[in-house]
């Protein structure tokens, strides 16, 4: 028999669909509640009545053993007895009634239970109970009911224990048509918390069967939780040696619960018991258990089978019924812990065979299903989505196996949530924390892959995020296996620099000076600008004894790299999402790190650079890094930087040296990219001396047509549509934008040579 099969029939002999606490939450029609010695009490109370009923209560006591004390160190709150308070209205006892039969099931409690008013009992701010038990005040009585009627306050939140588990429950209602309600078992301990701010009021009530001569007890089973660890060790044991073994064990619970109620304490009835049940076998056999929300989304062909719509297409979605699938996932979302604190893990993926018992979702109705009526390339199709909350369990040991079913989306913030965790610890580098991030880190990275990987990616990658947890456990292994295996091969971007500087300077030199040439080797072809970068500032970061001489070999690889060799164009021009990029910085670290590590290096490049005019673009590259370049402390008379500032300088005096004269006519370049007809009539109009104006009358086509002219040719014109009659008018008037980007790059062709200092020769 399948282990998913045995698991589930382990679970269905659990008797007690309850557990030793349940809460809720229902509609009330507000009844009359009448104190003696009071009168009449508005709900929710006002202020002036909380201290009538102050005034008319006594101080509630509590037992211990067989004698009962007053003592506001252990219980200040104030109690009324049931004989003075009325509570009337005619709703009230089917309210009851309503709130008796919720709490038979929470409880898997088998027979008729009577509610019998014990106590009516009010928290004024101060207030609280500490740990305690119920004495069972008569004979029967199993449980006690607590109702909060509509009530301000804050605080004074219910604490109840049973063995090793606990709930919390918040009791207030902020509608006043709605009251709260708790009820548990007399022999779970269980405390109020201090109220902080004004009145709760409580009617205490005692539980008690009909059939008084058997008092039920709070489920255990620990026979089936006993029988379950024994088959979670087995399941441990053949985990990997197992072929057929599931790597998670999923068990879908019966009732239905939305993404924000996924809680533990919020299971119902056989729900909570058998979580109960799996829970305390789970700590039994090392296993991780866990409380999520299960997902299957499914799209494909639909089929026509009613009548044709009137207007547009298929009439309602009545009219369609799900054919084939083509798309399916399965997925495993919005973790909970045992405590119901987030488990910071992103959706897992999983597969039928995890499912118990196997035949689980067979008779699933989708949560939501939509259909999408046939268009003129596509047939009629439909999506639908079921989902059920799930408990999960796994080994503890192959926690993070199965963390990195996930992929990198899941594993990586896991991975940093755990770093951040061991931190905070303050623990040392043999916590088990630190153990489990160096355990999910080596499974990353035995699972790594290249698809989808850009090297032009503004943001750090997410291996230098992986980096940056690792550096923070100083994990020396994986970060040389990240820098060697990820970052080397080809995985490697210019955000990526922080992270790898910061990582090696955890390393031996000799190895961070072997891995910086890897890096750069690995990746100058593709990525110079962020090699480049990263060889200047590892240089700049060294100490100033360090051997120049060892960064050789790698400033070299870059130097054969750079853009522009013809021996490479045509393997650039195939991978062309890999082209290299050219910006004014990569001159910059490049003339910067060559000029520290050699200087023969330095002239070779700017020698290679300048016989390149098409790649480095005297305005676009050079000029912006020669004024960086020039104002750096020991770059100025390098010979290769006084070399390009030499050929900048050059080019700026040949340009200011050039007449600068407005135009004296209306005759405009007339150079066009296109001679067709109504581009030839542009030509004319351009050259003309005496016209400024143009009116084209013409189709949106046509005007289209000759406005993407003007653009593309940089024409002085502008043009504006004229929508005065038909066909509409493009009117087209000349300018002097030509002269004006003139004397604007004149303006800063002056600034620059003042920066460079104009007078100076190489």
């Amino acid at each position: 028999m399948p282990l998913t099969s045995m698991f589930s029939e382990l679970l269905q002999p659990v008797e007690h669909p309850g557990d030793f606490c349940t809460s809720g939450t229902i509609e009330i029609f507000t009844p009359l509640l009448e104190v003696e010695g009071v009168g009449p009490v508005a709900i929710p109370c006002l202020p002036i009545q909380m201290e009538q009923l102050i005034a008319a209560s006594t101080p509630a006591p509590y037992g211990r053993g067989e004698q009962t004390l007053l003592d506001p160190q252990v219980r200040r709150t104030w109690q009324i007895d049931a004989g003075r308070v009325r509570i009337q209205g005619r709703h009230w006892d089917k309210t009851l009634e309503s709130i008796v039969a919720r709490i038979t099931e929470g409880l898997g409690v088998d027979g008729a239970v009577v509610a019998e008013l014990y106590k009516l009992l009010v928290y004024d701010e101060g207030s609280f109970f500490t740990t305690h038990r119920d004495t069972e005040k008569v004979q029967g009585m199993f449980a006690t009911l607590v109702i909060v009627l509509p009530s301000v306050y804050t605080g004074g939140e219910l604490i109840v224990h049973h063995q090793d588990r606990q709930f919390q429950f918040d009791l207030r209602c902020s509608d006043p048509s709605e009251a709260a309600f708790a009820a548990f078992y007399a022999d779970c301990a269980h405390e109020v918390l201090p109220v902080l701010s004004g009145c709760r009021l409580t009617l205490i009530y005692n539980l008690l069967l009909r059939d008084r001569s058997r008092v039920p007890k709070p489920p255990s089973h620990t026979r089936e939780a006993a029988q379950l660890a024994t088959l979670l060790r087995e399941w441990r044991a053949g985990w990997q040696s197992m072929a057929d073994s599931p790597e998670k064990l999923i068990y879908p619970l019966e009732h239905a619960y939305t993404q924000a109620s996924l809680a533990f304490s919020s299971l119902k009835g056989a729900d909570a018991a058998q979580a109960a049940v799996l829970i305390s076998a789970a700590q039994q056999a090392d296993c991780d258990i866990h409380l999520a929300l299960l997902s299957i989304d499914e799209s494909g062909s639909a089929e026509y089978t009613g009548s044709y719509g009137r207007r547009r297409g298929w009439s309602d979605d009545e009219a369609f019924e799900a054919g084939e699938v083509y798309e399916r996932s399965t997925t495993l979302s919005d973790w909970r812990r045992p405590d119901d604190s987030p488990f910071p893990l992103g959706p897992l993926p999983f597969s039928e065979e995890e499912l118990s018992p196997p035949d689980v979702l067979e008779d699933l109705e989708p949560d939501e299903e939509m259909f999408h009526e046939s268009t003129g390339n596509e047939g009629a199709s439909f999506e639908r989505t079921y989902r059920r909350a799930a408990l999960v369990l796994w080994p503890r040991e192959e926690r993070m196996a199965v963390i990195s079913q996930g992929g990198l989306l899941v594993t990586l913030p896991y991975l940093e949530e755990l770093v951040n965790q061991w931190t905070a610890s303050g623990e040392d580098l043999h916590s088990p924390m630190r153990s489990q991030a160096q355990d999910l880190a080596k499974q990353m990275l035995a699972d790594w892959s290249q698809k989808s990987w850009n090297p032009h990616n503004r943001e750090a990658s997410h291996a230098a995020r992986m980096l940056s947890s690792l550096i923070k456990i100083r994990d020396t292994e994986r970060i040389d296996v990240v820098l060697t295996a990820v970052f080397a091969a080809g995985m490697y971007g210019m955000a990526d620099n922080d992270a790898i500087l910061d990582a090696l300077v955890l390393l031996p030199t000799l190895r961070a000076i072997a891995l910086i040439e890897s890096i750069v080797t690995g990746n100058a072809s593709t990525n110079p600008i962020a090699c480049s970068n990263l060889l200047v500032r590892v240089v700049q970061r060294m100490p100033s004894d360090t051997q120049m001489a060892d960064f050789v070999e790698a400033a070299t690889a870059l130097l054969n790299a750079l853009p522009g060799d013809p021996k490479r164009a045509a393997i650039e021009d195939v991978v062309r999402h890999f082209h290299p990029v050219v910006e004014p910085g990569l001159i910059v670290d490049l003339m910067t790190a060559l000029g520290k590590i050699d200087t023969t290096l330095a002239d070779q490049a700017i020698e290679l650079i300048l016989a390149r005019p098409k790649i480095y673009g005297l305005d676009t590259i050079l000029l912006p890094a020669i004024l960086v370049l020039n104002d750096q402390t020991g770059m100025k008379n390098l010979s290769a930087v006084r070399r390009l500032r030499a050929t900048c300088l050059n080019h700026l005096q040949e340009r200011t040296a050039e007449p600068l004269e407005p135009p004296s006519d209306w005759a405009r370049d007339h150079t066009l990219s296109c001679q067709c007809s109504h581009c030839a009539d542009l030509t004319l109009f351009l050259a003309d001396t005496d016209r400024k104006t143009w009116n084209f009358k013409a189709s949106e086509h046509s005007r289209r047509h000759v406005e993407e002219t003007i653009r593309q040719s940089h024409c002085d014109l502008d043009s504006t549509t004229d929508k005065r009659g038909r066909p509409y008018t493009l009117v087209c008037t000349k300018n002097q934008a030509s002269y004006e980007r003139r004397v604007r790059q004149r303006k800063k062709d002056l600034t620059d040579l003042s920066k460079l200092g104009s007078s100076e020769r190489p």
